[in-house]
């Protein structure tokens, strides 16, 4: 049996149930934003980069640039209006880096909404959609075993990546962005694809837990929706993960996406302050501490705290443990 339209079919509808909805509306963008689309386009666009592999690769890349920008502006929004409404609750702050912040989150909005018009994502015939569908019925889909086989591999040579990444520097951050937050978004794909796959992908564990995984294994992590697998259905083929592993993996995107919020905090005030005044760039962050409080933890601290857990989780070799296997139904 052939699994792959349908995964993509499942999200595409809620996509396009948004879209309908959105297209009523005075502002597009903002009621997308409002009501979750991110989520589908996670979905969808994981989808795409995964196929990419298994598949068509030239016409997936283009499926994932569709989903990608979308996404990626919903993303710009999202970071300018978490900041600019945190940012407001502190009374130190000055009115004009929340009005900037508060700016940009508009000017995002605007973007997604010239992008919806101009991509015909809002068309009355649902053209965009009907595209990626007619895309979609031409593909050279595996049936279900083989296709398994191809997302264990393209879990292996995922995690590789994201092993040789980190190797590299040994850890060693220098940028909130380009090293936290990236090293984050690497992680976080490989539990997005865990939910995209619509169940091909379920968990399993071990009969003993090493001791060096009791630390990940809190209630917040065990307990969280995002670690529940979506029903095993009529699939008879699996991708099997290790349970606490894979709590681990989900600890490790927690604990660094905490650390990328504080971090980008400060950055977001820097950005603004020299938008908004001639300051230096070692002036602009000096006043961003000074205006966060004695409790912000400097950027060298949130760098070092980030390295410190990274380089616990990747000497544990947590991730490469992460994949038992394949497994079916007989």
């Amino acid at each position: 049996m052939i699994k792959g339209p349908a995964r993509f079919l499942y999200y595409l509808t809620k996509l396009q149930s948004l879209f309908d909805k959105a297209a009523k509306q005075k502002n597009p963008a903002l009621w997308l934003y409002n009501n979750d689309a991110r989520t589908p386009l996670f979905m969808l666009e994981g989808l795409a980069k995964m196929y990419i592999s298994i598949n068509n690769k030239k016409k997936f890349t283009k499926l994932k640039e569709h989903f990608k920008l979308l996404e990626d502006t919903l993303g710009a929004i999202d970071y300018y209006n978490n900041i600019a409404k945190d940012l407001s609750k502190n009374k130190k702050i000055p009115a004009a880096i929340i009005g900037y912040l508060q700016a940009l989150t508009r000017e995002k909005i605007q973007s997604l909404n010239e992008i919806l018009v101009e991509k015909e994502w809002l068309s009355a015939d649902n053209g965009r959609i009907k595209k990626i569908q007619k895309k979609l019925t031409s593909a050279d889909w595996l049936k279900e075993e083989p296709e398994v086989a191809a997302i264990n591999e393209f879990y292996g040579k995922t995690i590789y990546t994201i092993t040789e990444f980190v190797l590299t520097d040994r850890c060693s951050f220098k940028n909130i962005e380009s090293d936290v937050h990236e090293l984050r978004r690497k992680l976080r794909w490989l539990s997005i694809y865990a939910q995209a796959l619509r169940g091909s992908i379920q968990l399993s564990k071990n009969k003993n837990t090493p001791k060096e995984l009791a630390k990940y294994l809190t209630k917040e992590i065990t307990n969280s929706a995002f670690n529940k697998m979506p029903d095993a259905g009529d699939n008879s083929n699996f991708l099997l993960l290790e349970q606490n592993y894979f709590y681990a993996l989900s600890w490790m995107i927690a604990e660094l996406g905490k650390i990328k919020d504080c971090g980008l905090h400060v950055v977001a005030i820097k950005e603004a302050l020299q938008q908004t005044t001639e300051l230096s760039d070692a002036q602009a962050y000096k006043k961003a501490y000074q205006l966060l409080g004695t409790k912000q933890p400097k950027m060298e601290q949130l760098l070092a705290e980030a390295a410190g857990i990274c380089k616990v989780y990747f000497n544990e070799h947590n991730l490469e443990n992460l994949v038992l296997g394949m497994g079916a139904i007989k």
